[in-house]
């Protein structure tokens, strides 16, 4: 395929439409910079108004073969907000400004950078990240996604941040929540946390490591194992449909910066 080809409207979460040049939440008036991603999932740019930068983050809308997905992209948008809100107070979480219709969210835009591979990132950065996701423990929740280090944002300010929260426990069914089922869940999901945590430490601060957190951070929960097992090809069929489609997206997996212009 030739490299520059577009990626088909089919894989993308808004098909063939833009992001919206303009949106109102908070009383606020943002008008649309340029796009950070858009791939299957979601659509998320950077908008600016009333002296305030902002991210928004639109769920998917469009159908794929024949099957209507607009309700996964509402979903996972309230699902977003409602964790966004338990979280308001914590540092390292930007604030949400609202919603955006039923499938999109507006939170706070964090000046920095992803977790770049091989960083050398401050002392302090790892011993914040795990007070946060100790915090995020601490009321019932999991944040599950810690595997992509691009997840995690380097501030101007060299703290860290987390930004997505669109697969991150407790989904909203209550009910769910309270059973012995639910709980369980939520441990497992926190104990791949943790070990999600110690391996982010092993690659970028070994140096900070006791030898016995070292060698800790090398031993895998099961239910991180059985998750690889089952999802590793799925993975790897996405990144070779990916990388035919979309050459250009180098090392990112969902896709690449489209740097548009508002």
């Amino acid at each position: 395929m030739a490299k520059n080809q577009t990626v088909p409207d089919c894989l993308k979460a808004l098909g063939a439409e833009p992001m919206p040049a303009e949106v109102e939440v908070g009383g606020l008036t943002l008008r649309h910079v340029r796009t950070f991603k858009h791939d299957f999932f979601a659509a998320t740019g950077l908008y600016e108004g009333n002296g305030r930068q902002a991210v928004l983050k639109i769920g998917r809308r469009v159908g794929f073969l024949g099957l209507p997905l607009g309700w996964t992209g509402r979903l996972l948008a309230r699902h977003e907000a409602d964790l966004f809100t338990r979280l308001a107070d914590v540092s390292g979480v930007p604030a949400l400004l609202g919603m955006v219709g039923e499938d999109g969210i507006v939170h706070d835009f964090v000046p920095g950078h992803e977790l770049r591979k091989g960083e050398q990132v401050n002392d302090e950065f790892f011993t914040r990240l795990e007070g946060m996701i100790a915090t995020i423990h601490e009321r019932r929740m999991a944040y599950v996604d810690l595997e992509k280090r691009q997840n995690v944002l380097v501030g101007e300010d060299g703290r860290p941040y987390l930004i997505d929260f669109q697969i991150s426990w407790p989904w909203p069914i209550g009910w769910l929540e309270r059973t012995v089922v639910g709980r369980w869940l939520c441990r497992r999901f926190q104990q791949g946390d943790r070990y999600q945590l110690r391996k982010l430490r092993r690659r970028f601060r070994p140096d900070l490591l006791t030898p016995q957190e070292l060698e800790e951070s090398y031993r895998r929960p099961w239910t991180v194992r059985a998750h690889r097992r089952l999802t590793r090809p799925l993975t790897c069929f996405r990144r070779w449909v990916l990388a035919k489609v979309d050459p250009k997206r180098g090392d990112t997996e969902r896709g690449r910066c489209e740097q548009e212009a508002g």
